[in-house]
């Protein structure tokens, strides 16, 4: 092998491994005081590596991505005490601060300050301690061939400002990773803080012992996706009632949203809300898509093509009766998203109403109400939009309870299947 093409040496590691179970075994971590209005008595979010004794949450950055960057440092080509250079990584909008930060029981899933963490906690980075963002705010322009066809037959009109001639929407966006505030979870869940540490616990196979043994880590960063937040229009006039919000809060749907399939409308339905919050703006309000990567339900794509083979292969084929049920037999649960936690992103935007909100969901809709957002005009997909193998889904939905203000359809039927066994029905 010659010089050019020798593998790097690996660093040098130390053996011993030092175990954080228990208190006292490390350091007394820096307490976050979570919902404080001051950020310096807040205190910062600690789950890096580069220096485990300052850790002061359980689990660590980057939430599913976590287990990349170990692999990255197993294989020798990243270093594990790296640091992140953040020179100008700064927000292209600052968002906020604003009164539901304020409030420990408003904001348990994500860390409000999880963006501005180079300039609110500047003195412990220049004491050196490795403090990563867990939110980043951007500007992009989003070109979404639907959106192009839009213009090309006169639904939407380029303005030069939002929608440009050829299509294109220029948005702010942030991409959220999760940072559980475990009382304030538990609240939110009707549970004891002790039996949701023990669930987690167990149900991942014991992957954070933390969790039963620390009491004194109350912050949790979960091994799970994010969201991704689309602003149409001036950030700031989300939290202001002066002006309308068009809105959509959307689950992610991998085969739908990014490849097309035919058998749900989830990819028809987020264009409409794009659309939507395009024509909001345009008519002096803003527009916002918070998207959440919660695949399959939160059950998964592995879960959701076993349920899709089960009911295209059932007795009579794919019916809206069966539809949850269907589910259900797979997965043991009918819906894992728990939407208790998808209001978060809107406090932490400030949004006090929403006009109209691009969503059938009674589980979405409820939710947000019961945070204290106010919500307006309920919109449902065009029928129009709705693909020929995605009508008994729609059909399903609706009778389960999601909002319409057409007929629905085997409402009765659906019913009677609560409580009686899938072959039964």
């Amino acid at each position: 092998m010659s010089d050019t093409t020798a593998a790097k040496p690996k660093k040098k590691r130390l053996k011993h491994i030092r175990l954080t179970t228990h208190p006292g075994a490390s350091p007394r971590p820096r307490k976050i005081h979570w919902g404080a209005a001051d950020p310096a008595e807040r205190g910062p979010v600690i789950g890096t590596t580069s220096n485990p004794s300052a850790r002061n949450v359980i689990g660590t950055h980057s939430g599913s991505y976590g287990v990349y960057r170990a692999l990255s440092v197993a294989a020798g080509t990243l270093a594990p005490d790296h640091k992140a250079d953040l020179t100008n990584t700064a927000p292209t909008h600052r968002i906020g601060p604003h009164d539901s930060w304020k409030d420990p029981e408003k904001i348990v899933s994500i860390d409000p300050w999880g963006a501005d963490v180079a300039d609110v906690f500047s003195k412990e980075l220049g004491e050196g301690i490795d403090i990563r963002p867990t939110i980043a705010v951007t500007q992009a322009h989003l070109h979404i061939p639907e959106l192009m066809h839009a213009v090309e037959n006169g639904r939407v009109k380029p303005d030069g400002k939002v929608l440009k001639d050829n299509g294109t929407v220029l948005v702010t966006k942030a991409a959220v990773e999760p940072v559980w505030y475990l009382p304030g979870i538990a609240k939110r869940f009707g549970v004891t803080e002790a039996e949701l540490r023990r669930a987690l616990f167990e149900q991942t196979g014991g992957m954070y012992p933390e969790l039963v043994t620390r009491g004194d880590l109350e912050v949790f960063l979960p091994p799970i996706g994010g969201h991704t937040i689309y602003i149409f229009g001036p950030p700031e006039r989300l939290g202001d009632t002066a002006f309308n919000l068009t809105c959509r809060v959307h689950d992610e749907c991998n085969g739908s949203d990014v490849f097309g399939s035919d058998i749900c409308t989830c990819r028809p339905y987020l264009i409409h809300g794009i659309e939507e919050c395009i024509k909001g703006v345009q008519e002096g309000g803003s527009g916002l898509i918070v998207y959440n990567r919660k695949e399959g339900r939160a059950l998964g794509e592995v879960t959701k093509f076993l349920v899709y083979n089960a009911r295209k292969r059932q007795e009579g084929g794919d019916s809206a009766d069966a539809y949850f049920l269907r589910t259900e037999c797979v997965a043991g649960v009918q819906d894992a998203r728990f939407q208790e936690l998808m209001p978060d992103c809107l406090h932490w935007l400030g949004v006090k109403r929403i006009d109209r909100f691009i969503s059938m969901s009674n589980m979405k809709h409820d939710n947000v109400t019961a945070g204290g957002i106010a919500i307006g005009e309920r919109v449902e997909i065009p029928d129009e939009l709705v693909p020929e193998d995605a009508k008994v889904e729609i059909e399903a939905k609706m009778a389960a309870g999601y909002f319409t203000v057409g007929p629905v359809a085997d409402a009765d039927a659906l019913k009677e299947t609560k409580g009686r066994k899938l072959e039964d029905v």
